[in-house]
């Protein structure tokens, strides 16, 4: 039985033995099984030797003005649970006030693959996003992280940061976690109504819709994935687009390594998905 240890201050976290090899898994909180699935993964990475350190934090930074930030879901002691039955070594839960100084005064700041997508619709998102791992790799030294692959530019951004910067970090891709019916795992799912729960299936359908349609024009792929969209009448788009999967520019004919990546909005709840093409 893993005894987890619960550290909510950068002074504990630093303080905490050298692990043979410590592989990060961060997190807003608000965990569920696509959560559960990076933690085994990572305690495969971790090895018998290793150990798995999970943080919880809603990071302020990387919430734009008028956003969910105070709404956010933290079930403190259900995520502490979560880790404890999912083997978590070490959980690292700071507050705003231990994470970031009032004269806070220096951020990360990606300046190429962050200007489309999430980066275009969300301004400044990734710079809060990129500043809060990059502090939580030198906080918990971590050997290795894992991100999801549903956060697709995320991920490919903090592999950018970390090749730039020279982290020690290696990061490590999980692939998209879905319910069974096709909604991919997110911790604002909670913020659905029965019937925006429902209709928000219909993202995954026009993703494997436009993507196995055999279309290779890219406006006829996100024509395909809007219609199919457009039969949920609470869906709001805010962007459907082919881009690379390298430097998230839209690309058109699809390519071998091309990405459809949407973002639509249930009631007040925004979501995102992608899928590859070619």
């Amino acid at each position: 039985m893993i005894n987890m240890r619960i550290v909510t201050t950068i002074a504990q976290a630093q303080a905490q033995p050298n692990a043979k090899c410590r592989v990060l898994v961060p997190t807003m909180g608000a965990l569920h099984k696509a959560h559960g699935e990076m933690v085994r993964v990572a305690r495969e990475h971790a090895g018998h030797d290793g150990e798995v350190a999970l943080s919880i934090f809603v990071n302020p930074l990387q919430f734009e003005p008028g956003s969910d930030y105070e709404r956010y879901p933290r079930p403190e002691k259900t995520d502490e649970e979560f880790c404890e039955k999912a083997g978590v070594d070490l959980l690292f839960r700071p507050s705003v006030a231990e994470m970031y100084g009032d004269d806070r005064s220096v951020f990360i700041e990606e300046s190429s693959l962050s200007n489309t997508l999430e980066g275009k619709s969300r301004p400044g998102h990734f710079r809060g996003v990129c500043t809060v791992v990059a502090k939580l790799f030198n906080i918990l030294s971590a050997d290795a992280a894992l991100f999801g692959e549903k956060d697709f530019q995320q991920l490919a951004i903090i592999r950018r940061m970390v090749r730039d910067l020279n982290f020690k970090t290696s990061i490590i891709a999980v692939p998209t976690v879905r319910d069974d019916d096709g909604l991919a795992c997110s911790s604002r799912n909670q913020y659905l109504n029965a019937d925006e729960r429902e209709q928000a299936t219909v993202l995954h359908k026009a993703l494997f819709a436009a993507a196995n349609a055999g279309k290779t024009s890219a406006r006829d792929v996100v024509d395909l994935a809007r219609k199919v969209i457009g039969e949920a009448p609470l869906a709001r788009i805010d962007y459907v687009e082919v881009v690379d999967a390298e430097t998230f520019q839209s690309v058109d004919p699809v390519r071998a390594n091309s990405l459809l990546a949407l973002a639509v909005v249930f009631g007040k709840t925004r979501l995102i998905d992608n899928i590859r093409l070619g």
